[in-house]
């Protein structure tokens, strides 16, 4: 999905409770029936171990015909995951990927050196009234990743751990946490995990990350005794023991965080870098148009439109 520079999240003081270091609140904005909330990047945390970007979408019901139109766009220097609840996304991008994606499956796509993508609604789906909920994130690439060529993974929900018992269910997306790990190829030390938890149950966070935090995506959960609502983003200080519990309507909640990268990001519009000439030249690149020759190709099947460079 395209960055907008326009939502920008609340930090409010994390309190009393000494484990939080952060928390943050996503201004919410509606994009034509559809909403997005934006958790990261943040005025006091640009990143969550490697992860950069962090996206809730929706959730939005559409009517028939409508639905989701993301033009295709570039991205260097970081990769990117969808995650669904529920709807689908069809995504198509330079490398020729043209892949359908639903609840529970993973589409990580690294762009590396650079990559251009779309992401819509399919026409089968807008046949009829749909609906679309689920989270985006980016992951900013170490030094060394840099400049690697573009790739895209898919993985079905079946492929990804899945742990259940005692009113949890843990479905890890990325990395490695409570003895699993996932298929999708990573570059650093990471988690990120999809929670479900019924009233009252507790769930121990990884403890073997540098860097760790949670989105809550619906009900609420506490924390050594304190209350959070849906809607809001924790971390936590590296080295505590963190156990969470869900509230009396239970929780569903992100779970994400890793290694730190050795600096902070340059962040403009969908790139990425170690450096402000990574994302210049990168601006070049876009500016151009040069798709036959360029750094940039369209997607095959969807290169009649493109979002052009900001002002």
């Amino acid at each position: 999905m395209s960055w907008n520079p326009t939502l920008e999240p609340l930090c409010p003081e994390a309190g009393e409770l000494e484990s939080i270091e952060t928390q943050i609140i996503p201004r919410a904005r509606d994009l034509g029936g559809f909403e997005v909330r934006r958790a990261l990047p943040a005025p006091a945390r640009q990143m969550v171990g490697p992860f950069i970007f962090f996206d809730q979408m929706g959730p939005a019901e559409f009517l028939t015909g409508g639905g989701i139109d993301v033009r295709p766009h570039p991205h260097i220097g970081l990769a990117t995951v969808t995650y669904l609840y529920n709807g689908e996304f069809q995504h198509r991008d330079s490398l020729g990927t043209n892949q359908m994606i639903y609840p529970g499956e993973v589409n990580w796509m690294i762009a590396g050196r650079g990559v251009t993508h779309s992401e819509r609604t399919s026409s089968t789906t807008r046949a009829g009234k749909n609906s679309l909920f689920g989270i985006q994130t980016w992951v900013a690439l170490p030094e060394n990743a840099e400049e690697t060529s573009a790739s895209f993974e898919h993985h079905a929900k079946e492929a990804l751990p899945f742990l259940e018992g005692e009113g949890k269910q843990v479905r890890l997306i990325l990395g490695s946490a409570w003895g699993e790990t996932a298929p999708v190829k990573t570059f650093t030390e990471m988690f990120y995990a999809d929670v479900v938890l019924e009233p009252g149950t507790a769930l121990p966070l990884p403890d073997n990350h540098e860097d760790r935090g949670l989105y809550i995506t619906d009900g609420s959960i506490q924390v050594a005794g304190d209350r959070f609502e849906s809607g809001r983003m924790m971390v936590f200080r590296p080295g505590d023991a963190i156990t969470v519990r869900a509230g009396e309507r239970g929780a569903r909640l992100m779970l994400l965080g890793g290694e730190t990268l050795n600096g902070p990001r340059y962040l403009w519009w969908n790139f990425v870098g170690s450096s402000q000439e990574k994302i210049d030249a990168a601006k070049e690149a876009w500016a151009k148009g040069d798709w036959a020759h360029g750094r940039f190709r369209l997607p095959p099947g969807d290169d009649q439109e493109f979002i052009p460079l900001p002002d």
